[in-house]
């Protein structure tokens, strides 16, 4: 990159003889004008430049023949030379010599027809990135809005924080978690779901902000959004609260589109390259929606009282209204995730540029504050663009007494079969009982914003190993003729 920009002055067939370079590259092109004259397309850095080798500018004739004849396409290179531009007006190097530095063993797929298939994109990242060019362009956004995060927080007066990611107790959100087995301690231990109850416990120690940037785990399906390790950002605010909170998350997010593209709106292909282009618009304020009185809007039905969503009344109406709607709903149909997939359905497909949905019911919440109006609902929101869920926060509870109580409710849930059920925490409850101040909580999928960004509507795009079935052995009838000779 430096070289073309440093040369980019030259005129045609204007060479500087008496400078001398030295630059390396992998060689995507071979073209020969002859035996004294060949051209090379030399990439690196995402751009290209081009080698024009001559035998009278070579340190000899006979080396020329020698060095040119070991190189191949694919192979890596060190040229040294002169700065040159051909008659045709391209910026090139006149090497003086040309050193294999290591050779490709393998042919290139042609960086005309590309690599297509997605399969071996994602097994052979390298392959990938040696052919497409513009997909490392993916990797640098993706590492901008990682570093606009911890700016932005770092700013705030955060703390950034690690935290253990294998537990005795997987806690802090309703998901499956993975298992692994600690030898020395002969003891079974959980990767972690989330990092959300040492955080809370730090900020009980008095560290008021804090966050975290890190993968977690979930043992729960792969699909074009969803890969079982992901990584999130988390942050706690001591004296926040849900309010303070969705003034922060505008700002972070229509800041940090503003600061990479330059504006707040930007182009997505919901259905991949081929499909409809929609624009995004991150212009602040965003949309905000209500959830239960929205959706009783758009269902133009009266729900359960969010008060009463824990009793068998207020399950079975709700399992009415899916079922009059053909909306599915797997085992356990208890009414949180009845609501969930009806939330999901009606207001979650309405949320196309980014959208707030605001105070969820106690039974969807267990880590979240009661609404300090409105009885039955907790001071939460979740942001959704693109109809996928970006952010989760809300007013962290730090009642013990009612945290203990929220718990044995997940545990009950978890009795009747739900796996995604919390663990009762009690270490995290005899902290709770310290005192831990009215704190703002808030997490972010990295990946999944990512994808927005990016204009991919894959995971598997924007992460550069991401979780794939295993390859099968050779097929079958490879092995049977291997037999019989």
């Amino acid at each position: 990159t430096d070289y073309l920009n440093k040369y980019q002055h030259l005129k045609d067939s204007e060479t500087l003889t008496d400078v001398e370079v030295t630059i390396a590259g992998r060689i995507h092109a071979i073209r020969e004008s002859g035996a004294k004259l060949i051209f090379y397309d030399l990439r690196g850095e995402g751009v290209k430049l081009q080698v024009m080798a001559t035998a009278n500018a070579y340190k000899s004739e006979a080396d020329f023949a020698v060095d040119t004849g070991k190189v191949r396409r694919g192979d890596i290179v060190g040229v040294t030379g002169n700065p040159g531009r051909t008659k045709k007006g391209e910026l090139s190097i006149i090497p003086k010599e040309v050193k294999l530095l290591a050779p490709c063993l393998h042919m290139l797929p042609h960086l005309h027809y590309g690599i297509k298939d997605k399969e071996t994109r994602y097994r052979q990242r390298y392959l990938d990135l040696i052919i497409n060019s513009d997909i490392r362009k993916k990797f640098q956004i993706r590492a901008q809005i990682i570093s606009y995060m911890r700016r932005f927080f770092d700013e705030m007066g955060f703390l950034e924080i690690e935290t253990p990611m294998m537990n005795m107790i997987p806690g802090g959100a309703t998901a499956k978690p993975f298992m692994t087995h600690h030898n020395d301690l002969n003891m079974d231990l959980y990767m972690r779901v989330a990092p959300e109850l040492y955080h809370k416990m730090l900020v009980v120690g008095g560290i008021d902000r804090v966050y975290e940037i890190g993968k977690q785990f979930r043992n729960e399906g792969i699909d074009m959004t969803h890969n079982p390790e992901f990584t999130t950002c988390e942050f706690y605010m001591a004296y926040a609260d849900y309010n303070d909170l969705i003034e922060i998350t505008e700002k972070l997010i229509s800041g940090m589109v503003k600061a990479i593209f330059g504006t707040y709106k930007v182009t997505y292909h919901p259905d991949g390259p081929e499909g409809e282009a929609q624009e995004i618009d991150f212009t602040p304020p965003f949309r905000r929606l209500r959830m239960f009185p929205d959706l009783e809007k758009i269902l133009g039905v009266k729900l359960p009282a969010p008060d009463q969503l824990h009793t068998d009344e207020a399950r079975a109406a709700l399992d009415a209204v899916c079922v009059a709607r053909n909306i599915e709903c797997p085992p356990p149909r208890t009414a949180a995730r009845l609501l969930d997939k009806l939330v999901g359905e009606y207001l979650e497909e309405t949320c196309v540029n980014p959208t707030f949905i605001t105070e969820h019911p106690q039974v969807m919440s267990p880590l979240a504050k009661w609404h300090r109006s409105e009885t039955g609902l907790t001071e939460r929101f979740e942001l959704f663009v693109m109809k996928k869920e970006v952010c989760n926060a809300y007013t962290e509870l730090n009642d013990p007494m009612v945290q203990r109580s929220r718990f044995e409710q997940q545990a009950k849930d978890k009795a009747s079969g739900d796996d995604e059920a919390m663990f009762l925490d009690e270490n995290f409850c005899t902290a709770l009982e310290y005192g831990l101040p009215p704190t703002g909580g808030w997490g972010m999928g990295i990946d999944r914003m990512s994808m927005f960004l990016t204009d991919s509507n894959n995971i598997k795009e924007v992460l550069f190993f991401p979780a794939m079935k295993p390859e099968d052995n050779k097929p079958k009838e490879d092995t049977k003729e291997a037999e019989k000779e």
